[in-house]
């Protein structure tokens, strides 16, 4: 969790204080996890199976059988071993032991490394579990522990971690500069000592140590992969070099792949970093580039419908809307929140579209609320719009900082390809000077001459598994931050709560 105390400089102080970190779970969780654990019929994969929603719960249990594991000789390398040597008393101790926080007390950055996490962990299940089927386990949950050595840092010091992202990613600058600047030692080399310290699986330390003291084999099978259009030339070249071969064929390498996978495509699919792992994981797998590319992208539409959030960013986004710059677009710098008096109104209309049971007499009141919520938020534009039962109308029913027309606007989705994929399950649009041309064309004219300007957020909002309700919102056509975008994030996790609170008055 956040705290103010100064960041070491060296690797024995970060492992020191690090490893002090205790990171949070949701309530929802902890209790899921309680009443599973309490359940004598669960046998302990069902357990495991549970607990890997939560990952720092998996983190924690895994640590603490590995602690103490010279009795056992090999560290656990899965969840269902070490809650094997745990017991379940044991297990039950250490869950009440976590910190539990409401989702929206958690930080941001600490949640969205978690689900790069989760993703990497469905990536290494999709390509490499079914043919390594007795490696199963260590593959799972080696590649959901990949990034744990970095969680306890994003917990307790998530500006380091914005800061690094918006630098790296958004900004370009030398990695190895930036680390040298907000944390005295390398990234990589931090994350190696934790792993060793935390007794984590072997591929993971192996997947560390690769990238730190020996990244030469990584480099010379990079530059076999790169030339994917002649699979003889590239099987010639590691005929030739007998070592490399070999540490192809590695089963560990598997986690560092998917992992590769999963945040390479996190900052951006087509980006020179990604499709280098992406021709890495296909030599690997002695896969053709365009099929290992579906197979990639399959999985990440599997991992965001179990995992997605609205506040957090998953690559699968990217998929529905395929321009190079969704990720860039949220790692500018922070702006500024929503002045106090507005924030304290937002808090209000969010409490009450939270209200159980709910206080709306009919969907013009709620709507009412949500837009002022929106408004209160920072949106200076809003438009709500409601779906007919065969989503063949959109008609609007609430406008602010809008035309009068507005208030009568009706849309056709048949007439937008846009609003047809909004329509067929919930998804959120962000458009910027960088994907305005693309999408543009692609939205109802009436829709484009209300909202002018380069920046706007779409959000289509489901109730029983049907999208109800569409929301168009920007901040007069001007820029929008990261705090404004996150703000919008959890005003429409209210609303989805009012509308489903809405639907079942009376019952």
């Amino acid at each position: 969790m956040p705290t103010s105390q100064a960041s070491p400089r060296n690797l024995a102080s970060w492992v020191k204080q690090l490893d002090e970190v205790r990171l949070p779970i949701t309530r929802e969780h902890h209790e899921a996890l309680r009443r599973t654990l309490l359940d004598g019929r669960k046998s302990l994969r069902d357990i495991a199976e549970r607990m890997q929603a939560s990952p720092a719960i998996v983190l924690t249990m895994l640590r603490e059988a590995n602690r103490n594991s010279s009795s056992f000789g090999e560290p656990a390398e899965s969840l269902e071993m070490a809650l094997n040597r745990l017991g379940l008393k044991r297990a039950e101790t250490l869950l009440e032991q976590i910190p539990v926080l409401d989702e929206a007390q958690i930080p941001l950055a600490l949640r969205q490394l978690q689900l790069i996490s989760l993703h990497a962990s469905q990536q290494a299940n999709g390509l490499f579990a079914g043919r390594l089927a007795r490696l199963w386990q260590e593959i799972h949950w080696g590649s959901l522990l990949f990034l744990a050595p970095l969680w306890p840092l994003v917990a307790s010091q998530p500006q380091l971690f914005e800061a690094w992202e918006r630098r790296v990613l958004g900004q370009g600058e030398p990695a190895p500069k930036v680390e040298r600047e907000l944390l005295g030692v390398p990234l990589l080399a931090l994350a190696l000592a934790l792993a060793r310290h935390w007794r984590l699986p072997e591929w993971i330390i192996q997947g560390y140590r690769l990238l730190v003291e020996d990244r030469r084999l990584l480099v010379k099978a990079l530059h076999i992969a790169h030339d994917n259009e002649h699979p003889l030339h590239q099987q010639q070249m590691l005929d030739a070099d007998q070592p490399l071969r070999r540490w192809l064929t590695l089963p560990g390498n598997s986690v560092l792949l998917a992992n590769g996978l999963a945040l390479s495509s996190h900052h951006n699919w087509s980006c020179q970093h990604h499709l280098r792992w992406q021709r890495l994981a296909g030599l690997y797998l002695q896969t053709a580039l365009p099929d290992l590319q579906q197979l990639v992208h399959q999985q990440a539409v599997l991992s965001a419908r179990q995992h997605a959030a609205p506040d957090l960013w998953h690559p699968a986004e990217a998929l529905l809307w395929p321009w190079d710059s969704c990720r860039l677009q949220r790692l500018q710098p922070p702006s500024s929140p929503p002045p106090s008096d507005a924030l304290s109104q937002w808090k209000q209309h969010c409490a009450r579209l939270l209200t159980q049971p709910s206080p709306f007499a009919n969907v013009l009141q709620l709507t009412a609320c949500a837009s002022q919520a929106l408004q209160s938020g920072g949106m200076q534009r809003v438009l709500i719009l409601l779906a007919d039962r065969n989503h063949s109308r959109l008609l609007a029913q609430q406008a602010a900082g809008l035309p009068d027309a507005a208030a009568q606007l009706r849309l056709d989705p048949a007439q937008s390809q846009v609003l047809r994929r909004l329509l067929a399950e919930p998804g959120q649009l962000r458009l910027s000077p960088a994907n305005l041309a693309q999408v543009s064309a692609l939205l109802p004219g009436t829709l484009k001459a209300l909202f002018n300007g380069e920046h706007l957020l779409l959000r289509s909002i489901a109730h029983n598994g049907r999208v109800a309700m569409l929301l168009v919102a920007d901040q007069g056509g001007g820029e929008l931050g990261a705090t404004q975008v996150q703000v919008f994030g959890k005003t429409v996790q209210c609303i989805e709560r009012a509308l489903a609170s809405f639907a079942r008055r009376g019952t």
